[in-house]
């Protein structure tokens, strides 16, 4: 059946995310409280993209944009396309730093057009979005807390589907972002990577890994030894010299600190109020934890609160 879509603008604001988080890799992740706020609204032919802050005048401006790429293939499994779209896009997460930009723009598109459409969030729940999401994106590592806010254990099961949990942080844990100048890109950090790990490397991440979701949600004082990984961040670090000497240099201060994503920012986790220099060349921000995830306005999707356990699960 084919949809019907509201008349008024719909406007969603996604979240800032951070992946991995040192040992956890590609299955970790956080939302942090920095956002891009992007509208839409059906018109009767075209599509248009306007963008401002973080990409303007780099992204796409049609239907290359990877929001509009998204909408489409939500709006495909919604039952079909309004004749034209108009999009509207304020960045303020940094373009290709490892703080989940991309996955932004997918979520974003997707709840998009679950709001345009009437009756879409029962067309299209909170797990079929995860795992559209995911698709799209290739890993659901980001798209997870980006849609469900906090802190995210996500995975494949073995349907080829995306699943996600969502648990609480402990109030005390401060998230802090170092962003160099320099952007990076997920693909060549992942071809860093070698095709086979120690049998000892991976059995020390798994422990770590376990420990750090304990260190995050109940004792922060174990942060520093939960976010120690030896997985992937030395194999990446030849790629990107300046984030592999910034996060020793911090390390080697005692800060439980990590490359986010793929880089080249660095996420550093603490239980306390520590103020940090950036250093030359990288900006320093102090972020809350993002506990909602995506938000919508208009249209007829508000933002409900989403079951932290089941918000993966195939429907």
């Amino acid at each position: 059946m084919r949809p019907t879509f509201v008349s008024e603008p719909v406007r969603v604001q996604v979240p800032a995310t951070s992946a991995n988080l040192g040992p956890g890799f590609d299955a970790l992740g956080l939302a942090l409280a920095l956002y891009d706020d992007v509208t839409a609204r059906t018109a009767p032919s075209g599509c248009r993209v306007e963008v401002t802050g973080q990409g303007a005048g780099e992204l796409p401006d049609g239907d290359d944009h990877l929001v509009v790429r998204a909408m489409r293939a939500a709006l495909d499994t919604l039952g079909g396309q309004p004749g034209g779209l108009v999009v509207e896009c304020v960045n303020r997460i940094p373009q290709a730093r490892g703080l989940g930009s991309s996955s932004a723009a997918i979520v974003a598109g997707i709840q998009l057009a679950r709001g345009l459409v009437e009756d879409g969030m029962r067309r299209l729940d909170d797990a079929a979005a995860l795992r559209l999401a995911a698709e799209i994106e290739g890993h659901p590592d980001n798209v997870a807390p980006c849609l469900l806010g906090g802190f995210t254990i996500a995975w494949m099961a073995e349907d080829g589907l995306a699943r996600a949990v969502r648990l609480p942080v402990a109030p005390q844990v401060r998230a802090t972002v170092f962003v160099p100048e320099e952007r990076g890109l997920t693909a060549t950090a992942r071809a860093a990577l070698p095709a086979t790990v120690p049998h000892a490397d991976a059995a020390r991440n798994a422990g770590r890994a376990a420990l750090l979701v304990h260190a995050l949600t109940t004792d922060p004082t174990l942060l520093f030894e939960a976010t120690e990984d030896r997985l992937h961040q030395d194999h990446r670090a030849p790629g990107m010299p300046g984030t592999a000497a910034r996060l020793a240099e911090l390390r080697a201060a005692g800060v439980p600190a990590v490359v986010s994503g793929a880089g080249p920012s660095i996420l550093a986790l603490t239980g306390g109020d520590e103020i940090f220099q950036a250093g030359m060349g990288w900006t320093a921000q102090r972020l809350p934890i993002d506990v909602a995830g995506a938000r919508v306005d208009g249209g007829t999707l508000g933002h409900a609160e989403r079951d932290p356990v089941a918000a993966g699960r195939k429907s």
